[in-house]
């Protein structure tokens, strides 16, 4: 009670007396600070009770006030005070002793105000990051402290600044082997003293700031850090990274997410010696995938593929959560959440991270997390489990979006492969050759969750992913033989195959929304033929389109019975995907016509590789297939077509090829199946009838009655025209694209 009213009595007083000139008047909070150590008997009353934060924050209030009282940068007397006469290694050592209790939160709040409201740039004198270095070892030592706030708010602080000027960071490299530290630059003798010792008042020598250059000469004399976070025989401690990342253990989730953006300033500092130190003397890489294994290891053996597809996207900041609620919604969803937000973690800093430190997380992950933790559930025998791994798979690639993770995690599931591959070869890498023998899986289930899998992964900004899957097997064109290829045969227009020109959407209008760019690496098949590819590229793409239309009989159409399910929708889908696809590929350089035959090595056996192989396989079984298989197989064969690489359109979208004797491709598939389908055809009574049923009722027209004999066959039939539609459409807008965008 007595030091309350001393207080208000000195603040009455200060309000009375005329105002001192500003450096009077901070000495003065000074000395009333270093004046109670001196005479004060109780070192055990709380510092709240003394007037030691009143003092504190009026000498933040004065050097705030001088700042904006001068000029941009210039120095003013009391700030010159301060960092001449050590107050702010003073008051570290008297933080770290807590003397009174409680002042080590005053310190920290002390420094963090300090660093936040001066804006001229502190940092490089020796008398402010020396003990901010040293300060910074006494945050996050011990968990669940009652500082941790200040602690966060101090360190955060810090990395802001770092930020705004990386350069800085050098500072904060600490060498593990002591050594005398030299004086700044321009420091006189009087900057010598013993940085521990209290200061008492009296004056010393001036000591200006530091120039730019001393942030190495600094970094190379730091005294030894206390870390305990490395074994590691390198030079240097990374101590504010060590204190964030013992923050992260914080039982506070707030502090928690200020200690993880704290990080992610931190990773995103272009200075190499500082993305060195980063990966290779703390503990950040152990703390990303430790956590990101005990995540997933946390979650239920056995989870709703659909509840973890459609689990909400996460936010690694937001993890908001209310564990009654996520607990009635599914069981393990409190879990997945929290796996998910740390996977985005590791993603956004991965993706934030200077390239070297990127590199090394990233290739982490792969090694301490993807190896040992998620292979074993993806090579297991156990249907259950192989279901709920392929389906976390599954989202943790819908999720990344850093390009170093995701190149570990293509190397991860496909290998780093890039020779072609052979019928031999397609177990050299396991993982690789599980997930494509899981599409042709006994269980319906497994092998559509594996389809989607490897549908979400061809349309990931990867080329490795293309290359490993496709291009490899297709890149000496070998699946053609080298002789001139005869007249294609005139194919009369279906009844649906309109005009296309005449389509608002793919007319000659010359706006940049009806073209496509990048397009030009399309051409037509080699041909001997004078009418094969006309100049307009008209002949060529409607003979195409035609093909394609004209492939299932018109005895097993359905779809011109009932309104809306035209062609229509195909072009405008197809556009719209193809111009997305070109955007993703336009820096793989594709351009171009396919590779020359000479330049082929037409001698060489082909083989299709071993996805492909697994999807024409599937593809000649869709009249026996169930319909969601169906379904998920010409999603991933469609997804393909659109990809604008020469020989993949060529191979799979062009029927006129010459194939070479053994060889198969898509058009030639299809055909097969239709002349499969003439001969069944003739068995089924009324097939026309029963097929028109079995689509309205897909399509929600007609209500589920009794059973219709042939279901799968029918619903195979009714995919089967759908898609030979979607392959008119795509192979039309490809050719459309090259034709507007020639010259």
């Amino acid at each position: 009670m007595f030091s309350k009213f001393t207080s208000i009595l000195q603040h009455a007083v200060e309000a009375l007396a005329p105002s001192l000139p500003l450096q009077e008047d901070f000495v003065y909070h000074w000395k009333a600070i270093t004046h109670y150590y001196i005479e004060t008997s109780d070192d055990k009353a709380p510092v709240t009770d003394t007037n030691i934060p009143s003092h504190l924050e009026q000498m933040l209030d004065i050097v705030t006030q001088e700042e904006e009282e001068r000029e941009s940068g210039e120095t003013g007397p009391c700030m010159e005070y301060l960092l001449h006469h050590k107050i702010l290694e003073t008051l570290y050592t008297l933080g770290k002793a807590d003397c009174p209790p409680g002042m080590k939160q005053q310190v920290l709040t002390f420094y963090t105000k300090l660093l936040g409201r001066i804006r001229q740039p502190l940092l490089p004198h020796i008398n402010v990051h020396r003990p901010v270095q040293k300060l910074i070892r006494l945050c996050g030592e011990v968990l669940a402290a009652p500082t941790e706030n200040e602690e966060i708010q101090f360190l955060c602080i810090v990395c802001a600044k770092l930020k705004q000027d990386p350069y800085l960071v050098n500072f904060f490299l600490e060498n593990k082997t002591k050594r005398p530290e030299p004086r700044s630059l321009g420091a006189t003798e009087g900057a010598r003293g013993d940085p521990a010792s209290p200061d008492t008042g009296q004056a010393h020598g001036a000591q200006p700031l530091a120039t730019p250059e001393e942030p190495q000469a600094a970094a190379a004399s730091a005294n030894p850090a206390n870390s305990h976070t490395s074994n590691n025989n390198n030079s240097s401690n990374y101590n504010l990274v060590t204190s964030l990342l013992n923050l992260t253990r914080s039982p506070d989730g707030r502090i928690v997410v200020k200690a993880c953006e704290g990080l992610m300033l931190l990773v995103s500092l272009p200075e190499p010696a500082a993305a060195k130190c980063l990966t290779e003397n703390t503990e950040l890489v152990e703390l990303l995938t430790d956590r990101l294994s005990a995540f997933y290891k946390a979650l239920p053996q056995s989870m709703d593929p659909l509840d973890i597809e459609t689990v909400e996207s996460v936010n690694w900041g937001l993890d908001v959560y209310n564990l009654k609620e996520d607990a009635a919604i599914f069981a393990g969803k409190r879990a997945l959440i929290s796996f998910l937000s740390w996977l985005d973690y590791c993603d956004q800093l991965i993706k934030e991270a200077q390239k070297s430190a990127a590199a090394v997380m990233a290739r982490a992950v792969r090694e301490r997390f993807f190896i040992p933790v998620m292979e074993p559930q993806l090579m297991q025998t156990s249907e259950v489990g192989i279901l709920t791994s392929t389906a976390l798979l599954n989202r943790i690639i819908r999720q990344v979006t850093s390009e170093a993770l995701l190149q570990e995690m293509v190397y991860f599931l496909l290998g780093e492969d890039r020779d072609a591959e052979t019928p031999t070869g397609v177990t050299r890498h396991p993982l690789r050759h599980r997930l494509i023998e899981h599409c042709d899986h006994l269980s319906d289930e497994i092998s559509i969750m594996t389809l989607r899998l490897l549908e979400q992964l061809i349309q990931k900004p990867s080329q490795h992913i293309l290359h490993s899957l496709l291009l490899r097997s297709l890149g000496e064109r070998n699946y053609l033989e080298n002789k001139p290829q005869e007249e294609p045969p005139e194919n009369g227009l279906p009844h649906d195959a309109v005009d296309l020109e005449e389509d608002s959407l793919f007319g000659d209008d010359p706006s940049t929304d009806g073209r496509l760019s990048g397009s030009d690496w399309l051409s037509p098949s080699p041909s001997q033929s004078p009418d094969h590819g006309k100049a307009d590229g008209k002949t060529e793409v409607h003979k195409i389109v035609n093909s394609f239309l004209c492939l299932v009989p018109d005895e097993a159409k359905s779809s011109y019975h009932v309104e809306g399910t035209g062609y229509d929708t195909y072009l405008r889908d197809a556009h719209r995907q193809f111009r997305d696809y070109c955007g993703v590929c336009q820096r793989w350089d594709w351009r171009g016509s396919p590779k020359p035959f000479e330049k082929c090595d037409l001698d060489r056996p082909f083989f299709e590789g071993h996805f492909l192989k697994m999807l024409f396989d599937r593809m000649g079984r869709i009249l026996d297939q169930p319909y969601e298989v169906n379904l998920q197989v010409t999603s991933v064969l469609s997804k393909l077509c659109l990809l604008p690489h020469p020989h993949l359109h060529e191979y799979l979208l062009d029927p006129y090829i010459n194939l070479a004797p053994g060889c198969r491709s898509l058009f030639s598939v299809i055909v097969r199946v239709v002349g499969d389908l003439m001969l069944r055809i003739q068995r089924i009574p009324d097939f026309t009838p029963k097929l028109l049923l079995v689509r309205k009722r897909l399509l929600g027209l007609e209500p589920e009655g009794i059973n219709v004999d042939h279901m799968t066959l029918l619903e195979g039939v009714i995919v089967l025209e759908e898609f030979c539609k979607e392959l008119a459409a795509i192979a039309f807008v490809k050719f459309h694209a090259t034709a507007t965008s020639s010259p």
